[in-house]
């Protein structure tokens, strides 16, 4: 039988989330269900409510999240009833040629499921970015989930569903960054800072983090970075340069969704560095460079998904470096609040200052 829930539920874009009672189907083939204990609150969740990436309405928003399976679909194994898990957005086939190669986040093979949401008219709502994660309980495939143990609290565990690994990965499973590497962090947000953790953990000899909040910078340097810098300073590449000894950056992460990070990231580089767009500008957003540059110094551009993790290999080894304070988990978490009170966290997280606000469920 279906579920009754709670959700928060985009009807127009830009306007505020409603809270009202849905019909959650129970799940199928290779799905779960999981009662959530937490859900943080993303840019892109928030890219989507302005309608800066389309997307059918009603919907629910929401895809970082943490609880415990509460009913499993025929053919489920992995997990038990019970079971502590994060909700991610991450759906994965297991056979496509992205899934064998280890690059679960760029799935070609999902096939579309059948509508989990509606209304008590019965008009299906949009289970928005794989998750609907807005709500009091969520079905999804159970490739979107992994296990967190029982000593991780739901609020630090959602984290580890897309803002952690995002950062994090985009250090060291798109980069690669190395021992002894410099590295410029455009963006001191929640993102941002992930990637300066990630660099910290990689090895990387110097972290330059740039934001135009000043209060942002400190932060950045407690979570890694070895200098900070205001992004809106006349040569901002000169002063980074002068920071890491006299050598230009190896690797500059793109952390937020802003062209005109994007318009000066290549000025950064070193010859033969790379620049990573990690934070996505809303579409029809464009930026410009000289590809005779890039191809005079053997540099590069390219994206990164999510990270590019793989759920099964680096989840326990992020769990496993939070548990040794390796992990700043904790610092990441800026407020909390009901699903109620969602659109005064949003609100709260477009003022730019929150690192990430977390909605609680009893």
């Amino acid at each position: 039988m279906p579920s009754e829930i709670r959700a928060a539920v985009c009807h127009a874009f830009n306007s505020p989330l409603k809270i009202e009672t849905l019909q959650l189907r129970d799940p199928g083939p290779g799905e779960v269900q999981v009662t959530l204990e937490a859900v943080a609150i993303c840019h892109s969740d928030i890219s989507y409510m302005e309608g800066a990436w389309g997307g059918a309405l009603p919907a629910v928003y929401g895809h970082e999240a943490a609880g415990r399976v509460t009913a499993l679909g025929p053919g489920v194994t992995a997990l038990a009833e019970g079971e502590r898990v994060l909700v991610t957005l991450i759906r994965s086939c297991g056979h496509c040629p992205s899934c064998t190669t280890a690059k679960p986040v760029y799935c070609t093979g999902n096939q579309p499921l059948p509508p989990e949401l509606t209304l008590s008219d019965g008009t299906e709502v949009n289970k928005a970015m794989n998750c609907g994660a807005f709500a009091q309980k969520v079905t999804v495939h159970v490739s979107q989930t992994a296990p967190i143990g029982e000593d991780i609290p739901g609020e630090v565990a959602c984290l580890l569903a897309c803002g952690v690994p995002t950062g994090v990965g985009a250090a060291v499973n798109t980069a690669g960054v190395r021992p002894g590497d410099v590295v410029v962090v455009i963006g001191a947000g929640g993102v941002g800072l992930n990637a300066i953790q990630g660099a910290r953990i990689a090895g990387a000899a110097h972290i330059i983090a740039l934001d135009l909040e000043e209060t942002k910078l400190d932060i950045a340097l407690d979570f890694g970075a070895t200098a900070a810098l205001l992004a809106s300073g006349e040569t901002p590449w000169r002063a980074a340069k002068s920071a890491a000894g006299g050598r230009a950056a190896d690797h500059v992460f793109v952390s937020v969704g802003a062209i005109p990070a994007y318009d000066m990231a290549n000025r950064f580089l070193a010859p033969g560095g790379t620049v990573y767009a990690v934070g996505m500008p809303h579409s029809g957003g464009t930026s410009s460079y000289e590809p005779v540059i890039l191809a005079a110094t053997g540099q590069g551009m390219r994206g990164s998904l999510m990270g590019e993790v793989v759920l099964g290999r680096d989840i326990p080894w992020m769990v496993e470096l939070y548990r040794q304070g390796r992990l700043k988990l904790d610092e990441l978490i800026s407020n909390r609040w009901r699903l109620d009170q969602i659109n005064e966290a949003i609100a709260d997280t477009n003022t730019g200052q929150a690192r990430r606000n977390v909605i609680l469920f009893d």
